[in-house]
């Protein structure tokens, strides 16, 4: 009997052991070097851990590669361009001309006017080969996908307009007035639109 109250005195001092529910302060320590949490300690020194949600993957925007050729293209394109302006200078010139003095223009005129209408049909073919096969070649790239696409409809516009001015207006306009009159409005729109835009892609094509 003596050696049973003995045995419930030391049972009933003892500590109480730790369970899974009430970590020791040692394993708390673990728990939070080892994962990403936030540790709160509440008044009865029980310890709960709040994992921190993981950060949502950034999608990463796909690459879009060009060839070598796309960049042979648009160097092409670009010195044709720039000498479509000097063109449209002489064209306006000897236009003038005839606008004013239609079969009594001086022979200059008459000349220029004609080989500068070869001449920029030469050009907008190669331009609008050039341009629009690089239109397509970026076709998946967004960034000015816009300003791509509306120039390369002005661009087609002033080809529309230019051919209706040379093939449908220009024998008409050397005996009609109107006619005259109205191949020339149609053809320095066709110059204009091409202007602005070729501006707008060397300013905002970046």
């Amino acid at each position: 009997m003596l050696a049973l109250g003995v045995l419930v005195l030391i049972i009933g001092g003892s500590d109480v052991p730790l369970t899974a529910s009430s970590p020791s302060i040692h394993e708390s320590a673990v728990i939070a070097d080892s994962v990403p949490a936030i540790v709160s300690t509440a008044i009865d020194s029980s310890v709960r851990v709040t994992f921190a949600p993981l950060d949502t993957p950034r999608t990463r925007r796909r690459a879009v590669e060009l060839s070598e050729w796309y960049g042979r293209r648009l160097t092409i394109h670009r010195y044709v361009a720039y000498a479509t302006i000097p063109v449209f200078a002489l064209q306006w010139a000897a236009g003038d001309q005839l606008y004013k003095k239609s079969s009594d223009a001086p022979d200059w005129a008459k000349t220029m006017h004609r080989a500068g209408a070869t001449s920029l049909a030469a050009m907008f073919t190669v331009n609008t080969v050039t341009g629009a096969w690089n239109w397509w070649d970026t076709r998946s790239q967004s960034q000015g996908r816009v300003l791509r696409t509306v120039h390369a409809l002005a661009m087609l516009s002033a080809d529309a307009a230019f051919t209706y001015a040379g093939a449908k207006l220009s024998n008409d306009a050397e005996t009609n007035a109107v006619k005259r009159r109205e191949h020339r409005t149609v053809a320095l729109s066709a110059m204009g639109v091409t202007i602005v835009s070729g501006l707008a892609m060397k300013l905002l094509n970046r």
